[in-house]
Order: C-alpha cells, then sequence, then structure tokens
C-alpha cells in the first residue's frame, strides 16, 4: 500500500466558517461537525479536520487538481474578489497563474489565503 496523508487538523478562527468557505472556493465536500472538528474532503484520501484556534501560525497547503477544477476554482476566488498572486513571494499583485514548481514538476499556480491567513496555493500541471 502506498503510504498517504488519511487527515489533518487544520487550526481556524472559526472552525465551521473555515469548512463552509474551503468546501465553496475549492470544491471540497462538507462533512459537517465529525466531533470536536469541522471537517471537508479534499480527496478519496484526504479529510481536513479544522479546529477553532487563536494561537496558531499560518500554515502553507498546496493543492494539485485537474485542469478544469483549477480554472473552476480560479474562477471563484475571481468572483469573491479574494486577493491572489502568482507566486509566493508576491501574492497580492492580483496577477497569475504564474508557473512554480510542485511535487510533479512545473505547473500553473495561484497564492492566496484563507479567512484564518493560511497561505494556499492551487496548482495544476
Amino acid at each position: 500500500m502506498t503510504t498517504v496523508l488519511d487527515h489533518t487538523i487544520v487550526p481556524a478562527h472559526d472552525q465551521d466558517a473555515a469548512a463552509e468557505w474551503y468546501c465553496r472556493i475549492l470544491g471540497f465536500d462538507n462533512l459537517g461537525r465529525m466531533g470536536p472538528f469541522s471537517a471537508a474532503r479534499v480527496n478519496d484520501t484526504l479529510v481536513f479536520d479544522f479546529r477553532a484556534s487563536e494561537d496558531f501560525q499560518s500554515a502553507h497547503y498546496a493543492f494539485a487538481m485537474e485542469p478544469e477544477e483549477f480554472e473552476a476554482a480560479f474562477r471563484r476566488i475571481k468572483d469573491e474578489a479574494i486577493t491572489y498572486g502568482d507566486s509566493p513571494f508576491d501574492m497580492e499583485n492580483m496577477k497569475g497563474p504564474g508557473m512554480t514548481t510542485g511535487a510533479k514538476g512545473k505547473g500553473k499556480a495561484v497564492y492566496f489565503r484563507d479567512p484564518s491567513g493560511h497561505v494556499l496555493e492551487i496548482k495544476t500541471y
């Protein structure tokens, strides 16, 4: 069996709002409350468990998507007037997508922040 990341806990200022936002913007499936978490299914092998917290550092989450998924998510980012950029070094230039390197090599990417301040990257190869 290949090892994959099964789930991870993501701190958020408002865990319910975070799950809803990720599902609305990135197209994840909202699983609702699961114990103390608000959960969102990223794909068949990964769930984000959002946990309410005010004391955390911003993290970087990069999501590889099929071209159609990427374009749909990028369209929702623009439709909701979310500030974005074409590189991790200029996430507010409202340019993009840029070309950056990920797990599979070079691909189109857009960088932005979620409402809790985490740095997000959507990428397609």
